[in-house]
């Protein structure tokens, strides 16, 4: 069996639907928050257990001896995974200072009321 061997992607794609599904289906802007940081957890996961290969050394370069590259893991996606934390932190930071704004505005989180009380029902 396959995905015993690869539970790693099993779980970063579980972590990916969950995210998305609170995302697409909510209606409370919170709740939206949440399940985008949910999406960014389950694409980490996947990036960095791209990245380990088991057996490999961290691309440490002892003072002596023969350096093969093959020895050695493949430090990008750690680097794509630690920029992506960090841009993730500022977006979810930004959208919960925008939403404690619409609350202080609107007093609701949903957004059919928002956009009911935005813009009267008009058309």
């Amino acid at each position: 069996m396959n995905l015993l061997h690869n539970y790693e992607e099993l779980v970063a794609m579980i972590l990916f639907a969950i995210g998305f599904t609170m995302l697409v289906f909510s209606r409370n802007l919170i709740k939206k928050i949440m399940g985008l940081n949910i999406m960014d957890t389950g694409v980490f996961l996947f990036l960095a257990s791209m990245g380990y290969v088991a057996g490999k050394e961290t691309p440490i370069v002892p003072p002596t001896g023969q350096v093969e590259a093959g020895d050695y893991i493949n430090l990008i996606p750690s680097g794509l995974v630690l920029t992506g934390i960090v841009v993730s932190v500022s977006v979810s930071a930004l959208m919960l200072a925008l939403t404690v704004q619409l609350y202080k505005r609107y007093h609701t989180l949903n957004l059919d009321e928002i956009y009911l009380k935005a813009y009267g029902g008009e058309k």
